[in-house]
């Protein structure tokens, strides 16, 4: 049975679940970050689940894939934004391994959806 709503997909709810992680543990970025790192870095994480919203309903494979690229240009922003986060000592090591799982098993999925997108297109 296919999809009816992006809800539905795995790589959307990993996704989703990583912006909630990167909300929850922003909290305690201190106030002079507020402008800077932690808003680019929930930005470009609500950028990864939305993205794969909007290209879930585009009817075009290759509208598709645009928007699940951009999907990985800010899965890969996060992935440094995690770094940045851990060696200004913001987040923890537990927290970097949650974020850090988190992303990766979204990129793992996302990577795989787009490639059988482009191997029905073939």
């Amino acid at each position: 049975m296919a999809t009816k709503t992006f809800k539905e997909l795995i790589v959307w709810q990993k996704a989703h679940a990583f912006v909630l992680k990167v909300y929850s543990f922003s909290e305690s970025f201190p106030k002079s970050e507020l402008y800077g790192l932690t808003s680019q870095f929930r930005r470009a994480a609500v950028s990864i689940a939305a993205n794969i919203a909007e290209g879930y309903v585009k009817k075009s494979p290759a509208d598709k894939l645009r928007f699940f690229n951009i999907s990985q240009g800010s899965l890969e922003e996060c992935s440094y934004y995690i770094i940045l986060s851990k060696d200004l000592n913001y987040i923890t090591e537990e927290q970097l391994v949650v974020l850090n799982q988190l992303l990766g098993e979204t990129e793992r999925i996302l990577n795989t959806y787009i490639t059988r997108i482009q191997a029905s297109n073939s």
